[in-house]
């Protein structure tokens, strides 16, 4: 069984930044894309960034040029990288590879 956890998450004002980290652990499954996912209260679970094994980053329009996706294949980590935050960036971010998912980390972003 494969474990991920999301740390990382806060309360941070409008602009201001945060990185989100998640860390896998459990058994040595070796993960194809990875990506991150946020919900915001009373919608959908939405994609917000993918990253391929080898490097290649996909963002949501809303969120390229601000956020910065990446990961560790050896320490199996992937982090986000949040800047110039809004608070239409609030929600829970969930971590995700193959059929797994984290528990999630709340952002909020006060305006």
């Amino acid at each position: 069984q494969v474990q991920l956890v999301e740390s990382g998450g806060g309360l941070v004002q409008t602009g201001g930044s945060l990185r989100l980290s998640c860390a896998a652990s459990g058994s040595p499954f070796r993960f194809g894309v990875m990506g991150w996912y946020r919900q915001a209260p009373g919608k959908q679970r939405d994609l917000v960034a993918t990253i391929s094994r080898g490097g290649d980053a996909h963002y949501e329009d809303s969120v390229a040029g601000r956020f910065t996706i990446s990961r560790d294949n050896i320490k199996r980590t992937l982090d986000l990288e949040m800047r110039d935050l809004k608070p239409e960036d609030t929600g829970v971010y969930y971590c995700h590879g193959a059929t797994f998912w984290g528990q999630g980390t709340q952002v909020t972003v006060s305006s």
